[in-house]
C-alpha cells in the first residue's frame, strides 16, 4: 500500500487527516491571522469596539473602509480575515436580528444572533463543494448585560471579556491579560485597547486608520466616536 501524501487531505474539505485535523479549516484560520487587528472589550459601562483599518495604498480614501458593522441598535461586529466572506455573514446577522424583533417584539439576546451565524460557519466545513469562511468575527452588544463572543472558521464560539482577532492577536492578549480590568470606565477602556495595539511592532496609533464604537449599558444603543475623540486619546500615549 502507497503512503498518502499529506496534501492529499487538502482536496476536500470533509476528509480528515490521520491526525484529525481539516487543513481546509486550518488554512481558513491563516486567512484570519493575516487580517487587520479588531477587538472588543467589556467595561463597566458597557462594551467597546476597535477596529484597524489597513491602508494598501496611499490613494485609497481611509473613510471609504469601514471595519465596524451594526447588527442592530444594540449589536455591532469587527470581522477579520475575508471581508468579502465577513459581508454575508454580516447580512445574515442583520436578518436574524430583524426576524426576531419582528417576531417577539423585543431586540434579540447577543448570544442568540452569534449562535445563529456560528451554526451556518460550521455547516460550511463539512459540505463538499464548499469552502470554510476564511473570516473570525466579534460580537459585542448589551441585552441583560454587556456581551462579547468571538467566533472561528470552525464555527466554535466563545464568550470573552476581551477578544481580539487579527495579525496583532498574540502582542494584544499578552498585553490585555496583564493589564485588563473589567470595571474600566469607556475613556479608560479605549485607552487600554490603544495601549494594546501600540505592542504590534511598527503600529501607528493615527484616528484615520481606526474606527472606534462603543455600546451604552444605559442606552444600548450603538455609536461611534468621532476621530478627534480617537485624537484626544491617542495623543496621549
Amino acid at each position: 500500500m502507497y503512503p498518502v501524501s499529506p496534501s492529499a487531505y487538502d482536496r476536500a474539505i470533509t476528509v480528515f487527516s490521520p491526525d484529525g485535523r481539516l487543513f481546509q479549516v486550518e488554512y481558513a484560520k491563516e486567512a484570519v491571522n493575516r487580517g487587520a487587528t479588531s477587538m472588543a472589550l467589556i467595561g463597566k459601562d458597557g462594551v467597546v469596539l476597535i477596529a484597524h483599518k489597513t491602508k494598501s495604498s496611499r490613494l485609497l480614501v481611509p473613510e471609504s473602509l469601514k471595519k465596524i458593522f451594526i447588527i442592530d441598535d444594540h449589536v455591532a461586529i469587527v470581522a477579520s480575515g475575508l471581508i468579502a466572506d465577513a459581508r454575508r455573514l454580516i447580512d445574515m446577522a442583520r436578518i436574524e436580528a430583524q426576524r426576531y424583533r419582528y417576531t417577539y417584539n423585543e431586540p434579540a439576546d447577543v448570544e442568540y444572533i452569534t449562535r445563529n451565524v456560528a451554526d451556518t460557519m460550521q455547516l460550511y466545513t463539512h459540505y463538499g463543494g464548499a469552502r470554510p469562511f476564511g473570516v473570525s468575527l466579534i460580537f459585542a452588544g448589551v441585552d441583560s448585560d454587556s456581551r462579547v463572543f468571538e467566533t472561528e472558521p470552525s464555527g466554535s464560539y466563545t464568550g470573552m471579556k476581551a477578544a481580539v482577532i487579527g495579525s496583532g492577536k498574540n502582542e494584544v492578549l499578552e498585553f490585555l491579560e496583564k493589564e485588563y480590568e473589567d470595571n474600566l470606565a469607556m475613556d479608560d477602556l479605549i485607552e487600554l485597547g490603544f495601549k494594546a495595539l501600540k505592542k504590534i511592532p511598527d503600529m501607528k496609533l493615527k484616528s484615520e486608520i481606526f474606527d472606534v464604537g462603543f455600546i451604552s449599558k444605559h442606552t444600548k444603543k450603538f455609536e461611534f466616536l468621532p476621530p478627534e475623540k480617537i485624537n484626544s486619546i491617542t495623543s496621549k500615549l
